[in-house]
């Protein structure tokens, strides 16, 4: 497993002004921490991670002299900007089991193109539970061989054994279907006007 580092600091209650200075407000809790801390994060860092390895990301969190293992447990966001307001943490042992939603990355989908075929996606996560030390960053699943009228269900995904799902056993993930057409625009047909111009002929 790739050890991401997440730096924490200290985050005190008076200043507001830590967003402008490339940071974002969260908290940390769980393990042998009774209650939580509240922190702030580097913000580029943090995006870099979310990027990477997508929303419930696996973390150790080094603040201050401690380095502590957990996972990336809710973001809240601006309801329009869709802006980072505030990230939880939960630190966890490895061997811990945890509920997790797990991104799902479609791959092949260039190869529907030729078939005049696409991917319809129902729901992009999938629900799971098991111990976080077998825990994958995501779940992809190659669709390129995929004929319309194919579902994406749980008999696609190449889960651990003793991670189980949590999710309904009929859920579909996604669809393939019958490309959509595009319009073609009809051309716009100019009239051009003839404009007579008289000219005076002078004897």
């Amino acid at each position: 497993m790739e050890k991401i580092i997440l730096n924490a600091f200290e985050r005190p209650v008076t200043n507001k002004r830590f967003r402008e200075d490339g940071f974002i407000a969260g908290v940390i809790y769980g393990g042998n921490d009774k209650e939580a801390t509240s922190v702030k994060f580097e913000l580029v860092a943090l995006k870099k991670i979310l990027q990477k390895h997508g929303s419930n990301a696996k973390v150790y969190i080094q603040y201050g002299e401690d380095k502590k293992f957990g996972f990336i447990k809710e973001i809240q966001r601006h309801p329009v900007s869709a802006i980072i307001n505030h990230i939880d943490v939960q630190l966890v042992s490895l061997d811990q089991e945890v509920k997790l939603q797990l991104r799902i990355a479609f791959k092949g989908e260039e190869g529907l193109v030729t078939k005049r075929l696409q991917l319809q996606v129902q729901k992009s996560e999938i629900d799971v539970f098991g111990k976080m030390v077998i825990m994958p960053d995501a779940l992809s699943v190659d669709i390129s061989q995929k004929v319309f009228g194919d579902t994406i269900t749980i008999k696609d995904f190449d889960l651990d054994s003793q991670i189980k799902v949590t999710d309904e056993e009929d859920q579909v993930y996604a669809s393939i279907i019958e490309a959509k057409e595009q319009e073609e625009e009809e051309p716009v047909e100019v009239v051009a006007e003839a404009v007579a111009v008289e000219t005076e002929v002078k004897e």
